[in-house]
């Protein structure tokens, strides 16, 4: 008995030594902003409201070279926003594991127009988004680069007991030429859920497409994208187009234009058309940015109480 006690506590004192010669680099890092939203047509009440968010992070390399991530975001209240682990394999690419909130490249890649605070499109305006693309928990993403200035991504959304079928999705980028970037992404979203506005049925899977451009020379920048999202419900396709440019006043000032438009195949919608003007200023970990947004006939509709105009204002800290 005294052997086997000895053989234990040893087994146990090397595998203490082992773990504890793991080297594992952590950080902690949060931000907090503040923001007012209002338009014409905006609901009555307080247009203030506040965000914020810390982040843990931790990575450790292992034998073979590889090294492993981890972060985790916690916004206000406690919840979990986000979270997510990734393997980066050197010239195999980086495989991540979205635990919480994912998105699919078509997601990430809906519109990749400059800004320099929100999207044409913005919630403050209102009306139908960019894409239709798949999101979630218990995402798998990936990155590879083929070559030098081009890059491969992908999406995996597994099936699960309120989604039939996977979603999948992929894309490339191309940054060979200095200043300009042009990308492609294709893949399907099958989570079922329905979009009403847009006439998407339930349980019905949408197949999305887009494709961007954008160039930066000096202080400017000025981007094209189309989107296009045909739906497996009859006479719910959409098409999106949209324009951007920027340009940098000094390395702390930045102001951005852009437009959009949505046009439905169900022809008793009209045109829905967005745009925007935007300016952000940046003061150390301080930014403070807004934007004004005017959208007419959201959602398809041409009634007057669809024309709508609206602002934001930001005021962020990063820590």
């Amino acid at each position: 008995m005294d052997k086997l006690k000895k053989v234990g506590l040893t087994a146990l004192g090397t595998a203490l030594v082992s773990s504890s010669a793991i080297a594992a680099e952590m950080a902690v890092s949060g931000s907090a902003k503040l923001t007012f939203v209002g338009g014409d047509k905006a609901d009555t009440g307080n247009g203030w409201s506040g965000t914020d968010s810390f982040n843990l992070s931790a990575s450790t390399d292992l034998d073979n070279g590889f090294t492993v991530s981890h972060t985790q975001n916690i916004g206000g209240g406690g919840a979990d926003n986000n979270a997510m682990t990734s393997i980066a394999m050197g010239d195999m690419g980086t495989l991540e594991f979205h635990h919480i909130s994912g998105s699919s490249i078509v997601s990430k890649w809906d519109d990749m127009m400059p800004a320099a605070n929100e999207e044409p499109w913005f919630g403050t305006a209102g009306g139908v988004g960019p894409t239709r693309g798949a999101s979630g928990d218990n995402m798998f993403r990936y990155n590879v680069s083929i070559m030098d200035g081009l890059t491969f991504e992908a999406s995996h959304l597994p099936s699960s007991s309120t989604v039939v079928e996977s979603s999948n999705a992929y894309g490339v980028k191309f940054t060979g030429v200095e200043g300009l970037t042009v990308g492609l992404v294709t893949g399907e979203n099958n989570d079922g859920q329905a979009d009403t506005v847009g006439g998407h049925g339930a349980g019905k899977s949408i197949e999305n497409t887009s494709i961007f451009l954008t160039y930066a020379m000096d202080a400017f920048t000025v981007g094209v994208q189309n989107n296009e999202s045909d739906s497996e419900t009859a006479n719910a396709d959409y098409d999106y187009r949209g324009y951007g440019i920027s340009y940098a006043v000094s390395e702390d000032i930045s102001v951005s234009y852009g437009i959009g438009s949505m046009e439905f195949e169900d022809t008793s919608k009209e045109d829905q058309e967005h745009s925007a003007i935007g300016v952000s200023y940046t003061n150390g970990s301080m930014t403070i940015s807004g934007s004004m947004h005017e959208g007419d006939n959201l959602n398809g509709s041409s009634a007057a109480a669809n024309d709508k105009k609206g602002y934001e204002l930001n005021i962020g800290f990063a820590f």
